[in-house]
């Protein structure tokens, strides 16, 4: 349809401010005014909330709509059973209490967008909704009703009001349904308040069709965690849910074979990080097992530090767009994941407004980072940084920094993130913060500056890896090539400002991007690639600020594009394949966003055309820009010229008005070459990666290799760019099946518990939502070709129909089914069914295949047990078998064993017969030993009684003897005999055991004995040796001694004199050896000594308080160490022996020289 722009008069149903409001002198009067006064003034209807807040009663009532009745609690027509109390009905009589005409707002004919919103003729105690002129709706009842009017009472005020402009109430049974296509009146304020009832009870998702509403509750809501995930996984809850969606997607996937993807748009501050990673939540926990699915959730903190800054609107919200693309396996099992980011808002790195904060991470590190770190990046508190304290907001009520600091440094190591890259990455943030600090000086008068050294500048050049001379000549000059020759240019004071704010800024951006290589490294899939993924989209949401710039407008427009995506699958895809599939259909109007996305992209004069081209004018300001788009785009609906630099857009969610300045240096998004060798000769690794990174894009972006000309490198555009990613990203999304996620914020203020009608109802048009109801409640959502419906369905019929064309087998099985002509529509190659049809079939489908797999079952049941009976049976005939021969082999064994035993027992039992036999015997002989020499030696001092026993002994040989005893003394004699037996064995026990200890200590003398003579003829040896030397030095002095006895005593006198010093050496020779000979017997008797008395301890013949073994290895080491010593001197001694022997054989020498000459003189 042709999108005209509309006029301003009553745009409260496309997109009403909620401050807008309309003056009684120019407002339309459509309702006849009542007799009474005007309270309007007196109770303002603006005035509906109390403090800025709400109530659980002031979020129903004071805006029309009823709060709960507990007695209707347990309605049981309810799906909630609950049911709303109505209203009182108040006397039409109470004139004084009429609410005046102009206080209400309602819409004309020509503007309702909605079916139901048609002329309603109100008839008597119907509900009824009206508008009133703040834009709020308020909910009334009929009291009476005509042609031209009805009387209807709205909160105890009597109102006349046209019929026309009367909106039906739906009846209290479908208040708070889960799913607005279930509404019988789907207009505004029916959608509002069913919202607003769902939103009062913590029901925060509602579904809209195939789209899921999601209003943020600004609080935990107990909807979340493994209970309810396993719930939504076997299907045991089906309640409008984030988990139903993932469940849905992740199903579709493995059914249909299918890459889905789940997009999530909304205002920012509508929740839409946290429904991204809601979403993750349930894909990790359906398809974890292998590890990765955590190492995914833990890129959110880790994105969100880097990317994610405090704005006025979001404490959290989102300054770059995120695609996640989880992949699965065959099995459905997370096999990776990638992460693709776009434009982020490199600006807020250098620029922050009041009320505001730079990313998360900057605080983060200030905050949170341990001592050694903190020293290494000689880090300040945040206030002390210029890029930081440009706001006054450092700190976010109910945020941790410092915790949320560890928690990131925890995900880092999770992602595998080494250290050393971690210490990088934290090394260039601080170098960020500390360039914002470098401070400069105009030096003339055309206002040159230079580089304040400080100790900002110091610091910064410490962490990025340059000297300081380095970077100053980068921020304080340019170098510009002229032919052949390369000029150095100073820099003025705004120059060198944006120099150092673009190195910050591309530092930052660059550090991103690497981050984001990084984490795709950790998560990437490899081999295991299958083709299946899901992606889920979370992007910044429609922006409009009292004043918007660049990053506004490109946001806006991703979130046009976005929202073509969403027209083109929900609203033209829908009725174009009605249409081309020739079924009866009524074409749904919907507002296209085509005109609007032609404004930004038309070639050669839409905006981005013509942005880039003014971005390549040397001399092009963002005042020119302004211009020319005035002067080229003032025809065009979408386009409204502004004085000055301003122009407004009309998007599809309302008119921006954009300001130009900055758009064509953020557009350039210029940095000098000088920066870039600055970065590419640093000594540290991550500056280098980030100029190679530089370079290459500009060569890819040029078509041709870089050349160090001094100009600045950027050679696209940010906005082309940006366009560039947005277009692979729509044919990405368009290879998917998409599944929608609308996240609406209830108020601008993040409380829990507010909820704003307008702020609402306008995020809800902007989102094409009730569009979405409308079509797929009077459309068909759910369609299947007939050759799959028929080969899913087709077993179903009681026929065969395995010779007929699918279309006939589809239609056989809609009327056996008795399926309504209503409810579907055949077309030429699909069949159309309305919302819950094809669940019927699937029902069906789902039941037969169970009584069939029951029927299988019992039948393979009975099969298996037949054979088992018969293996049983067999196996008992087996086991017989076997049995039998066991037992009989173990029979014969147990009659082999009888048989054995018997003998053995035979031969015991004859041992211990004659055993005891012997043992009475000898018992016996001892008794009669025994009494006999107890007889003797009683009898022996009696001589009667002894011829009497010699007697009795004399009978006893005659054969007459006769011993009369007494039975006690033999009993007596008895015992005396066993303790005789008894202590005569411990005797022998003990003489054992003695005898044992005596061999024992003679074999150990007998080794004592052996060890003590070896030792002794060591000794011997060593001191014969010592003798034999001692007796050998005796004589060789003796013989010295003898030489001199052939001397005359002339001779003598003549030597007398050199040989007293000859003399008197060899008697202290003789010395020496004396006492080593003194020396040596000394030692050896001491030594023999000690050695006997240790001998004698061990052998036991002496006492002593010592162990002989440790004294004989100490004497042993004392004897060595003493004849090591004695050696050595005895050598000492030869030596000098030896040496008095030669001046003894030279003097002899010299006398027989003597001796020679004097004879040959006698001679002659």
């Amino acid at each position: 349809m042709e999108n005209e722009r509309k006029p301003k008069d009553f745009q409260a149903l496309k997109s009403l401010p909620i401050d807008f409001k309309y003056a009684d002198s120019t407002g339309f009067h459509p309702i006849e005014h009542s007799e009474g006064g005007d309270p309007y003034n007196s109770e303002k209807v603006s005035d509906l909330y109390e403090n800025g807040g709400y109530s659980k009663e002031d979020v129903l009532s004071s805006q029309g709509m009823e709060t709960v009745s507990e007695t209707d609690q347990n309605d049981e027509d309810s799906p909630y059973r609950t049911k709303m109390s109505k209203l009182a009905e108040v006397s039409s009589e109470n004139d004084e209490n009429s609410v005046s005409g102009s206080q209400l707002f309602l819409p004309s004919l020509d503007e309702c967008r909605w079916s139901d919103k048609s002329v309603y003729g109100g008839k008597k105690k119907l509900r009824v909704w009206c508008q009133l002129r703040n834009g709020q709706w308020e909910l009334g009842t009929v009291q009476s009703t005509s042609e031209e009017e009805c009387t209807i009472i709205m909160n105890g005020k009597v109102v006349n009001v046209h019929p026309e402009y009367l909106l039906p109430a739906n009846p209290d049974i479908l208040v708070g349904v889960n799913d607005l296509m279930q509404l019988s009146y789907l207009n505004e304020p029916s959608v509002l308040h069913n919202l607003q009832y769902r939103y009062s009870q913590d029901m925060i998702y509602t579904k809209a069709g195939p789209v899921l509403v999601a209003i943020n509750p600004f609080k935990a809501v107990p909807y979340y965690g493994n209970d309810y995930i396993e719930a939504y996984r076997r299907k045991k809850m089906d309640d409008p849910h984030v988990y139903a969606i993932a469940d849905l997607a992740i199903r579709e996937m493995m059914r249909d074979e299918v890459n889905q993807s789940i997009i999530i748009s909304g205002e920012s501050g509508a929740g839409k990080t946290e429904t991204a990673k809601i979403a993750m939540q349930y894909l990790a926990a359906l398809g974890g097992g292998s590890g990765i699915e955590y190492e995914i959730l833990q890129t959110n903190p880790i994105l969100e530090a880097f990317g994610n800054a405090k704005t006025l609107r979001n404490d959290n919200s989102s300054r770059f767009g995120k695609l996640i693309e989880i992949q699965f396996s065959v099995t459905g099992k997370i096999s990776g994941a990638n992460v693709q980011t776009f434009l982020l808002e490199k600006s807020r790195v250098v620029q922050c407004t009041e009320g505001e904060r730079s990313y998360h991470i900057f605080y983060q590190l200030c905050a949170g980072a341990p001592p050694a770190l903190r020293g290494k990046l000689r880090l300040k508190s945040a206030n002390e940084y210029n890029y930081l304290k440009q706001s006054t907001c450092f700190e976010i009520d109910g945020v941790d920094d410092a915790k949320n600091f560890c928690t990131l440094m925890e995900a880092l190591d999770i992602v595998h993130v080494s250290k050393e890259d971690q210490d990088n990455a934290f090394t260039m943030l601080a170098a960020v913060l500390w360039l914002g600090n470098i401070s400069f000086q105009v030096i003339d008068n055309e206002n040159h500056v230079e580089v304040v050294s400080d100790e900002a500048l110091k610091n910064a050049a410490d962490l990025i890896g340059c000297s300081v001379d380095n970077l100053v000549l980068a921020l304080s000059t340019r170098k510009i090539q002229a032919g052949n020759d390369a000029i150095v240019q100073k820099l003025k004071l705004p120059q060198a400002t944006d120099t150092r704010d673009a190195l910050a800024k591309s530092i930052y951006a660059s550090l991103f991007d690497w981050l984001v290589k990084q984490i795709n490294k950790s998560l990437e899939v490899g081999k295991r690639r299958t083709g299946r993924s899901i992606s889920i989209l979370d992007i910044y949401g429609f922006e409009s600020f009292h004043t918007n710039s660049f990053e506004q407008f490109c946001i806006n427009y991703a979130n046009e594009r976005l929202q073509q995506h969403f027209n083109r699958h929900l609203f033209k895809l829908e009725q174009e394949e009605y249409i081309q599939d020739g079924i009866d259909w009524t074409k749904v109007d919907f507002e296209d966003n085509q005109h609007c996305l032609n404004l930004f992209e038309k070639k050669p004069l839409g905006l981005l055309s013509l942005l880039d081209e003014e971005s390549t004018f040397p001399n092009g300001t963002d005042l020119t820009f302004a211009n020319k788009l005035k002067q080229h785009l003032s025809s065009n609906a979408c386009f409204k010229g502004e004085r000055g630099k301003a122009f407004g857009v009309a998007h599809y969610a309302g008119e921006v008005l954009y300001n130009t300045s900055g758009f064509l240096e953020k557009n350039r998004d210029l940095l000098h070459s000088d920066s870039i060798q600055l970065l590419s000769s640093c000594r540290y690794k991550l500056p280098q990666v980030f100029a190679a990174n530089m370079l290459n894009q500009s060569e890819k972006s040029s078509g041709q290799l870089w050349r160090s000309t001094g100009v600045d490198l950027q050679r696209q555009s940010v906005a082309t760019k940006f366009k560039g990613q947005l277009f692979r990203l729509m044919q990405r999304l368009e290879s998917t099946t998409p599944h929608f996620i609308r996240c609406i914020k209830p108020n601008n203020m993040q409380l829990p518990g507010i909820y704003e009608q307008g702020l609402v109802l306008q995020q809800l048009k902007c989102c094409g939502v009730l569009e979405v109801v409308r079509i797929s409640r009077s459309g068909y959502p759910t369609r299947m070709t007939h050759q799959k419906f028929a080969r899913r369905y087709g077993f179903l019929l009681l026929e065969d129909v395995a010779s007929r064309d699918p279309l006939s087998v589809s239609v056989a099985i809609l009327h056996q089914f008795n399926i309504l002509p209503d409810m579907y529509q055949v077309g030429y190659t699909k069949l159309f069914f309305r919302t819950g049809q094809i669940g019927v079939l699937e029902d069906t489908r789902n039941r037969t295949l169970h009584g069939i797999l029951g029927v299988q079952k019992c039948f393979r049941g009975h099969q298996v047990r037949g054979h088992f009976q018969e293996l049983k049976k067999g196996v008992a005939v087996l086991q017989s078998f076997v049995r039998g021969e066991r037992a009989r082999r173990e029979y014969e064994i147990l009659i082999r064993r009888h048989r054995a035993a018997v003998v053995i027992q035979r031969e015991v039992k004859r041992k211990v017969a004659k055993k005891h036999f012997t043992d009475y015997r000898d018992a016996a002989v001892v008794i009669q030993s025994v009494i006999r020499g107890w007889l003797v030696r009683r009898c022996s001092g009696n001589l009667s009684l002894l011829e009497l026993t010699m007697k009795m002994n004399g009978l006893k040989d005659s054969g007459t003897e006769l011993i009369t005893m007494k039975a006690w003394e033999l009993a007596e004699l008895q015992r005396r005999v066993v303790r005789a037996e008894a202590s005569l064995r411990e005797k022998d026990e003990e003489n054992e055991l003695l005898h044992q200890k005596l061999h024992q200590y003679e074999s150990r003398w007998s080794e004592y004995e052996s060890k003590m003579k070896s030792m002794e003829e060591v000794w011997q040896n060593q001191m014969g040796s010592l003798q034999t030397t001692l007796a050998s030095a005796k004589r060789s002095l003796e013989g010295d001694e003898g030489w001199n006895f052939g001397i005359s005593p002339g001779q003598k006198k003549e030597e007398a004199a050199g040989s007293r010093h000859l003399e008197r050496e060899m008697s202290a020779g003789l010395s020496v050896i004396e006492r080593l000979a003194e020396e040596f017997e000394g030692r050896r008797r001491v030594f023999g000594d000690d050695a006997d008395f240790l001998v004698e301890v061990k052998s036991g013949r002496a006492e002593a308080g010592l162990d002989p073994d440790i004294e004989l290895r100490k004497l042993k080491r004392l004897f060595d160490a003493w004849k090591k010593d004695y050696n050595s001197r005895l050598r000492e001694t030869k030596s000098v022996l030896h040496k008095l022997g030669n001046e003894e054989a030279q003097a002899e020498k010299a006398r027989r020289r003597w001796w020679l000459r004097r004879s040959n003189s006698r001679v002659m």
